[in-house]
């Protein structure tokens, strides 16, 4: 922690409620806040830096934009406006890719085969428990 941060931690609170929870210094809370607010900070940081519940300052954060309302001053890499994407054309008549069809094949120890092809998944899992119920061969025997 800078010796700033340490600074504004033995600040930040100046007493205590009687039910035990802290009371804050507006200025250090302000200042806090803004600090916050700048691109790549992390809140959950300053606040186990400073001694508080992350929720705690994300709230503080949240009613400080709703007061500010926009006028608050923001570093210029958050009011810079995106560069239009550029032209893609779009060509026409291409087919769309078909979707994936459910497709079972199965070849039994005893050399039947069976293919199942553009079939629901109920009826593939129908066919599937019908399958394991069979004896197939002397291993699988009771």
């Amino acid at each position: 922690m800078t010796d700033i941060n340490s600074e504004l931690k033995a600040r930040l609170v100046v007493g205590r409620k009687q039910d035990g929870r802290c009371r804050y210094d507006p200025q250090a809370k302000r200042e806090l806040i803004e600090a916050c607010l700048v691109p790549g900070v992390s809140v959950a940081r300053l606040a186990l830096e400073h001694g508080l519940n992350a929720n705690l300052l994300r709230s503080w954060v949240s009613v400080y934009k709703r007061k500010c309302d926009g006028t608050a001053i923001v570093p210029a890499s958050r009011t810079a406006k995106p560069t239009p994407a550029a032209f893609i054309p779009v060509i026409a008549g291409q087919e769309r890719p078909k979707e994936a069809v459910p497709r079972l094949q199965v070849r039994l120890p005893n050399g039947v085969k069976i293919e199942l092809n553009d079939a629901r998944d109920d009826q593939v899992l129908s066919l599937l428990q019908a399958l394991s119920t069979l004896p197939c061969s002397d291993s699988t025997k009771s």
